[in-house]
């Protein structure tokens, strides 16, 4: 018999892909318990709504994907360095992961994820990122655009770089390809 906690990692793990393969629209929440192996009282006990359960499955991944890459952190005193480092576990994670990451493709901009819960998830999550552009606009190497304007700029070209290694994974394993992806988004916040 399945524990309360293994219910509601099966209803997340089976929400998740079927929000993938269906879209969040064409997926029910009767769908999601059946194939889940609960009763659909269950998923409303942990979810009150498909809403909330989407949100939770997004903050979830996120803290996921931040804590991975929170992990390999390395403050070598050279903000190129730390954040190619930074880049390139961002996007290894997405590899490894790319359910998850397929997820964020489809979330990350959509209206179906309230925009506070966007911002929940690039303020605190992904706090780190804007930890380092301010120490990078702070040292005088990174340009002056307003922080927020910059993580999403940021997490758009993420989203596009990964977009293309999945579509293409031998592309990754190619040191010019990792570099050039590294350097377009680099590029695109240092001070001209």
């Amino acid at each position: 018999m399945m524990s309360k906690s293994d219910k509601k990692q099966a209803i997340l793990d089976t929400a998740l892909t079927l929000f993938v393969s269906q879209g969040f629209y064409a997926t029910s929440t009767a769908s999601i318990a059946k194939q889940a192996g609960v009763a659909t009282g269950t998923l409303f006990h942990h979810f009150p709504s498909k809403d909330e359960l989407m949100n939770h499955l997004f903050l979830n991944i996120k803290q996921e994907f931040a804590d991975a890459i929170l992990a390999s952190v390395q403050d070598s005193g050279d903000l190129k360095q730390d954040a190619k480092h930074l880049w390139t576990s961002a996007i290894q994670w997405a590899m490894d992961n790319p359910l998850k990451q397929e997820f964020f493709q489809q979330y990350s901009m959509s209206p179906t994820i309230a925009s506070k819960i966007r911002e929940q998830a690039m303020n605190s999550i992904l706090g780190f990122m804007g930890a380092l552009m301010q120490k990078g606009q702070t040292l005088g190497l990174l340009a002056n655009y307003p922080l927020t304007l910059m993580q999403d700029n940021s997490h758009g070209q993420f989203l596009a770089a990964t977009r293309f290694f999945l579509d293409n994974p031998e592309k990754w394993q190619d040191p010019q390809h990792q570099e050039a992806s590294f350097l377009l988004f680099w590029n695109a916040m240092v001070k001209g």
